[in-house]
């Protein structure tokens, strides 16, 4: 089974970031989400088929279901139908949008319901996540009485960071750190309604942030995909457990139960590994669409 690794369209590359490519038209970004995969922060030399479809079409099924309430870069979620794209709109068809131009901020915004992943190691450490101190004696696994917001740096190159919300109002300005965090976290209880009428916990997300002209905060690259989010079935969760994962987990475990030293060129990930993640991209995004891709 193919899928698309790299496009090169016959436009203005703007970037070539870890799994979409971004290309200039007039004053908009064509996003086109390729199959790549990226974890630890590395972009892996394998592909995940139909990867590209899922994260664009179940991000475009959220901004639609959000947009009344929450601003996002959405211009065209179907841009292969509009003239300008038509000479290669088979290329890009189900794995593009075209958004908005905005000036990002330098930050990833983090959510959390449930204490797990690198929060998990973070509060064994010392009680707290990014500076959120939280209550002792916390199992694995537990949720949170009300969700956290635990912001990161946002690199193109490298590790992100995790970062205090001081550090991040010293880098973005108390006014919109503080309003960062208030979209981030009704926009997180929002769809946590939704998702948990599916059936489906989000346990934790990012989100990331653009600014417009008139100096509004606008949401843009994905929200609540499998790339972006952590989703479980809520008839498999159990506390002090960590539930089968609708994300990169399978991925994940793969790299860290091989002998990979996260430093160096990763290696290409087995066939039933890139099988059985992209079966879980493709069941979480009919549970949450109602729709097989």
């Amino acid at each position: 089974m193919k899928g698309i690794e790299k496009t090169d369209l016959p436009l203005k590359l703007f970037k070539r970031g870890k799994v979409r490519d971004v290309y200039e038209s007039d004053n908009n970004l064509l996003i086109v989400s390729t199959d790549r995969i990226s974890a630890f922060d590395y972009i892996l030399p394998s592909i995940i088929p139909d990867k590209g479809k899922v994260l664009n079409q179940i991000s475009s099924f959220w901004f639609d279901h959000t947009g009344d309430k929450f601003s996002n870069h959405i211009v065209s979620s179907e841009p292969e139908n509009l003239p300008e794209f038509s000479q290669f709109s088979e290329k890009i068809r189900g794995r593009a949008i075209l958004g908005k131009k905005l000036r990002p901020f330098p930050i990833e915004a983090i959510v959390r319901n449930y204490i797990v992943g690198s929060g998990w190691k973070s509060y064994q450490k010392d009680g707290s996540i990014c500076g959120v101190e939280l209550p002792s004696g916390l199992k694995f696994g537990q949720k949170f009485p009300d969700p956290i917001f635990t912001p990161t740096t946002k690199e193109d190159n490298g590790h992100d960071e995790n970062i205090t919300f001081d550090e991040m109002e010293d880098l973005i300005g108390r006014d919109y750190s503080e309003k960062i965090k208030k979209l981030s976290i009704d926009l997180f209880n929002m769809a946590s309604e939704f998702a948990a009428s599916k059936g489906i916990i989000i346990a934790d997300t990012k989100f990331e942030f653009g600014m417009d002209d008139d100096g509004d905060i606008i949401i843009i690259d994905e929200i609540f995909t499998p790339d972006s989010s952590r989703f479980w079935k809520a008839d498999d969760y159990e506390e002090g457990l960590e539930p089968p994962a609708y994300d990169k987990q399978f991925v994940r475990n793969f790299l860290l139960n091989s002998e990979w030293d996260r430093n160096s060129i990763p290696p290409n990930l087995p066939e039933d590994v890139i099988a059985k993640t992209r079966e879980k991209y493709l069941e979480i995004f009919k549970i949450l669409t109602g729709r097989a891709l």
